[in-house]
């Protein structure tokens, strides 16, 4: 049977989720410890900021208290703490909790694709751990196929719906190709340091970082290998700028239409695209008005936003209609290894008898006996030593009253319906 038991930002506040996290560099010591120390026998952890999740077979039928339990001790807690914001699912609905994931619908922002990432993270480290067999690496595989198949036939993900996210994707819509560009950052906190991230991801060729202190854009000027300037440095910088994104706390305008100007005359009035992100804005609204500048605010981006949340929406409904009918695919292909292990005995025996009766038909030549004697012999003894105990167990069941059984070998050996013989018509 198959287990998710988690809590994600819908069922706890963060002060409980940052007290699950299960670090990488404690992950698998953490997965082996799961193995060892409960009834699981496969085993992967997805561990982020907005969620923490277990995903396990077991044949137990109660393991996920025991694996609540081993969580609670991991990470020193009483399981009192953690117990009222844990859900669990199991079989079909861990199987569609795991698909939902993987495509964006569980997230807090829905459809975001960084989730896919991670959970691809998570299947390696199981598998590096050795706590990833069939069933489980089967599933997985499984979400990764259905969300390729969900980001490929439905838009869940072609349209953006943070601020960071609209901006980068309008400036791509102007500009297209980023490698020759430089975008101008100003400021340096969470908005700004999204925005970069995805100007990385779409190979930005420059990123220059502005702030009032270089000392707090230094993190962000080293992870994204920018250049830091200071806030009176801008309009000597402006001209370089193809792309500026601005997002400070400053109670007045950063950039004046003055700057604009002399920057535009500067770069021979090659476009500038500009999005102001700040409430108050950073940038007069005079510089909107100039020829070759595009500059959003953030109204304009949030009208994009919301329009592109509810093309999300209805995205997410088709992506959950094939969710399910993969939900279907899936526990079908696990009910089927159950009957692996009898159908393997089933052929086993079946060759033994096989072996068997081959070699008495092979003495009787050896003795003498003719070619067709011998397959005579090898046909008629094969057949009745393969028929003797299904016909004797079926007879059985009908004494017994065990139609079910009657019924099963008529669907298993396709069987003709009683009367479908072969006898002739009366005519």
């Amino acid at each position: 049977m198959l287990f998710t038991l988690g809590v994600n930002h819908k069922s706890a506040p963060v002060g409980i989720r940052e007290r699950v996290v299960f670090s990488p560099d404690r992950m698998e010591e953490a997965l082996s410890g799961l193995t060892q120390s409960t009834p699981v026998e496969e085993a992967a952890i997805l561990s982020t900021c907005n969620r923490t999740e277990i995903y396990f077979r077991s044949e137990d039928h109660q393991p996920a208290d025991r694996v609540l339990h081993w969580m609670s001790d991991f990470h020193r807690l009483k399981p009192s703490e953690i117990q009222p914001y844990i859900y669990r699912h199991q079989d079909a609905d861990a199987v569609r909790h795991l698909l939902r994931v993987a495509c964006g619908l569980d997230s807090l922002v829905l459809g975001e694709p960084q989730i896919l990432g991670q959970l691809k993270g998570a299947y390696q480290t199981a598998g590096s751990a050795g706590t990833v067999g069939r069933q489980l690496g089967r599933l997985f595989q499984h979400a990764f196929s259905v969300a390729k198949n969900v980001r490929t036939s439905t838009a869940i993900g072609s349209s953006p719906v943070s601020v960071a996210f609209a901006a980068v994707s309008l400036a791509r819509q102007i500009w297209g190709d980023m490698k020759p560009l430089t975008a101008l950052m100003i400021g340096a906190g969470e908005t700004i340091e999204l925005a970069a991230r995805h100007l990385k991801t779409h190979q930005i060729g420059r990123i220059i970082v502005a702030n009032r202190t270089v000392e707090r854009a230094r993190p962000l000027a080293e992870e994204f290998d920018a250049e830091i300037i200071t806030l009176p440095e801008i309009p000597s910088r402006l001209p370089e700028a193809d792309i500026l994104i601005s997002s400070t706390a400053s109670p007045l305008p950063i950039l004046g239409k003055g700057a604009a100007e002399r920057a535009l005359k500067a770069r021979k009035h090659r476009p500038m695209f500009m999005v102001d992100i700040a409430v108050p804005r950073d940038i007069e609204p005079e510089v909107g008005r100039l020829d070759d500048v595009y500059l959003y605010t953030v109204d304009d981006l949030e009208e994009v936003i919301q329009d592109n949340l509810q093309s999300r929406r209805e995205a997410a409904q088709q992506a959950e209609e094939i969710i399910e009918s993969q939900v279907s695919s899936f526990m079908g292909w696990l009910r089927a290894q159950d009957a692996v292990s009898t159908i393997r005995a089933y052929r086993g025996k079946a060759h033994s008898i096989q072996l068997e009766v081959l070699d008495k038909a092979l003495q009787m030549v050896a003795a003498g006996k003719s070619a067709e004697e011998a397959l005579g012999f090898l046909a008629h003894t094969l057949t009745n030593k393969l028929l003797h105990e299904p016909c004797h167990n079926m007879n059985q069941a009908a004494r017994e009253g065990k139609l079910e059984l009657i019924d099963a070998a008529h669907a298993l050996f396709n069987l003709p319906e009683a009367g479908d013989g072969g006898r002739s018509s009366d005519s």
